[in-house]
């Protein structure tokens, strides 16, 4: 734990700037102190703010989609360490893996600083309503980065007060337990329900979030116990139901009628949104960087910062799409499909799997699949008013919790420890989201078909690995082979026989297997290690090292 220490020693909150244009603006700080700091009601607002955006950097930029989508067979990807997760390949020195645990810390000792520090030095200059508001706020963060780290690594240790700690003398904190991780997430979003408005500023977490995520949590909790503790996994369902429905019905939040409009900049913290962070244009880390590591060529982006040329969807995901399905456009980009609100300039953007100027001269090539990547690529500044810069900071923001994700909670409850549902609920739920991507009602529900639409509406979000993982939990064995059968590295080579169909169209390509070799998912790649360097300082944290209850 002595890494970790070396950034939970540090005060972030001063002299940033943070990643947005509203509430998340702060001014710079003349090096104030902590104690002199909280003087009104909005510098308390200040400190929350920043919990929404540049602490989350370091796990966004790289870690969350190289393993949220390439561990789960969504996307084809295999430079280097971050193709490694696509291949299962990593280990615990993989350099993303170390920032993805980064980040997360970074997000919890953000958080701690407003939990721990608010209460002492804002008493007094401002009501004990705003402290307690704060403290909500800080909580429902922190419980995000706790389930981030939970589903990723597995058994963590659980810091409350970096600075105890510290005076305490013993900074080889060991791993605790999972279900005292989700003990101590459940305590802290209990805690943000109840002290958190119903409404608040767009974007900023209210008690409808910390509702949601904690009907996610349940819903997880019920899972991962349903082997062990088949009662309490039921309790754990009905809590998943009921809360995931109260949200729905009384929230007042709304799914956004196109879904394509979830991934635009001018519908950041839409009716749908319920927890996203927030990014802006401006300076590396201010904003966010999916565009550009995901964006297929400049003339999408209108500048340099174009690096995913190379990344596609896997065929297993292509295969799996319903041609009828109208979310496709926004997931990736196939042949033929038009783009209006990129390259505006020149009248939209259209998909070719490899595009040339007059001259003949290649402009963009065929990726691995003959797609491209979509969501969160939004194009130039010239497109979106200004809103994108280079040093790879686009002001769209990165959902981590949206309703949509709360209507197929209460469905996956209400299968249960069961094979399938035909509840009522559950169905219009189920069917509302099938409806915006113009497919047809079901009239039951198998545990297949629901991970088969949480991995469309989700696909590229980052969040299908913990469908996966909820559904290991339950039946290990039959997930082990559902993600070692994939067809991940199955991919397209130009046709090179005389007569040969055009390059622009699919049947001038040969499907193949990659030759790497066939992918194999073992149960133990079901936890990411904990990186190396944290394990070198402190043995604790080693693989074979017990994980401890918490002491709460």
């Amino acid at each position: 734990m002595k890494n970790i220490f070396k950034y939970l020693l540090i005060l972030p909150l001063f002299g940033i700037i943070s990643c947005s244009e509203d509430f998340t603006t702060i001014p710079v700080q003349d090096g104030p102190t902590v104690a002199n700091y909280y003087k009104s009601e909005a510098d308390v607002k200040a400190a929350t703010a920043v919990l929404y955006a540049n602490p989350w950097f370091s796990f966004n930029d790289k870690f969350f989609w190289t393993a949220g989508e390439e561990l789960a067979g969504n996307l084809y990807h295999t430079w280097d360490q971050e193709g490694q997760f696509f291949y299962y390949s990593y280990n615990a020195g993989n350099a993303h893996i170390n920032s993805g645990w980064r980040g997360l810390y970074a997000v919890v000792n953000q958080s701690n600083s407003v939990i721990n520090d608010v209460p002492v030095f804002a008493k007094g200059n401002v009501s004990d309503a705003v402290i307690t508001r704060a403290v909500a706020e800080a909580r429902f963060v922190r419980a995000m980065a706790y389930y981030m780290l939970s589903e990723f690594f597995g058994e963590v240790p659980i810091i409350e007060n970096p600075l105890e700690i510290i005076l305490s003398g013993n900074t080889k904190l060991p791993k605790n337990t999972r279900n005292s991780v989700y003990e101590f997430i459940r305590r802290d979003l209990e805690f943000a329900a109840a002290n958190l408005p119903n409404s608040d500023q767009p974007g900023r977490a209210t008690s409808w979030t910390a509702k949601g995520l904690l009907s996610k949590v349940y819903l997880t909790m019920a899972q991962f116990n349903l082997l062990t503790n088949a009662t309490a996994s039921s309790d754990l369902f009905m809590k998943a139901k009921s809360l995931s429905q109260d949200v729905i019905e009384n929230s007042g939040l709304r799914l956004m009628t196109n879904y394509a409009d979830l991934f635009k900049i001018e519908h950041n913290n839409n009716s749908e949104s319920m927890f996203a962070m927030q990014w802006m244009q401006g300076n590396y880390s201010q904003g966010n960087s999916r565009q550009a590591n995901w964006a297929r060529s400049s003339i999408i982006t209108g500048n340099t910062e174009a690096w995913g040329g190379g990344k596609c969807m896997t065929m297993d995901f292509l295969e799996a799409v319903d041609p009828a399905d109208k979310r496709k456009s926004a997931i990736y980009m196939d042949v033929n499909d038009v783009y209006p609100e990129i390259n505006k300039a020149n009248g939209g953007y259209k998909y070719f799997i490899v595009n040339r100027d007059a001259t003949g001269k290649e402009l963009e090539s065929a990726s691995p699949t003959l797609t491209a990547l979509k969501k969160y690529v939004v194009g130039s500044a010239e497109d979106n008013a200004g809103k994108v810069s280079t040093n790879q900071a686009t002001a769209i923001n990165q959902y981590l919790l949206r309703l949509a994700d709360v209507y197929l909670i209460y469905v996956e409850a209400a299968i249960g420890a069961g094979s399938s549902t035909s509840d009522a609920r559950a169905l219009q739920y189920f069917n509302a989201i099938r409806s915006r991507a113009g497919l047809l009602d079901a009239s039951v529900i198998s545990s297949a078909d629901l991970l088969k639409e949480r991995r469309m509406e989700f696909a590229l979000e980052s969040l299908y690995w913990f469908d996966i993982k909820r559904a290991f939990y339950r039946d290990p064995v039959a997930v082990t082979q559902m993600l070692s059968n994939q067809k991940r590295d199955y991919v397209f080579y130009r046709d090179q026989s005389s007569g040969a169909a055009d390059e622009k169209t699919k049947e001038g390509y040969i499907m193949n297997i990659n030759g790497t070799g066939k992918i194999t998912f073992r149960p133990e790649n079901i936890n990411l290690p904990i990186p190396e360097s944290e394990v070198v300082d402190n043995d604790l944290l080693a693989p074979g090292a017990p994980a401890v209850e918490y002491k709460f």
